[in-house]
């Protein structure tokens, strides 16, 4: 029996499926820090940046960490993983 279409989500028209499953469909991951904003909900694949200082930036609250997205940093929330700050340019300090 097949369910071929049930329950299954469409990539949207020209997206290719790699992409279509990423925290924001269909962009390319160095362009997600493009279209994220203050507010916004950092999408699953931000990598934590656990020694913040390691790479010079300023220390963060009580409830709050810094994530990297390609060479974007952002300082989120931890329990909401809501974007309080973006700080761009920062890809050579951190490679």
């Amino acid at each position: 029996m097949c369910l071929s279409g049930a329950g299954a989500k469409a990539a949207p028209k020209g997206c290719p499926p790699g992409l279509a499953k990423k925290a924001v469909p269909c962009v390319p991951p160095g362009q997600v820090k493009q279209s994220l904003r203050v507010g916004d909900k950092l999408p699953s694949d931000g990598i934590l940046l656990d020694q913040p200082d390691r790479y010079g930036l300023p220390r963060v609250g009580q409830n709050e960490s810094y994530y990297r997205i390609g060479d974007t940093v952002f300082r989120v929330d931890r329990d909401t993983r809501e974007i309080l700050q973006l700080l761009e340019a920062v890809g050579a300090v951190l490679n």
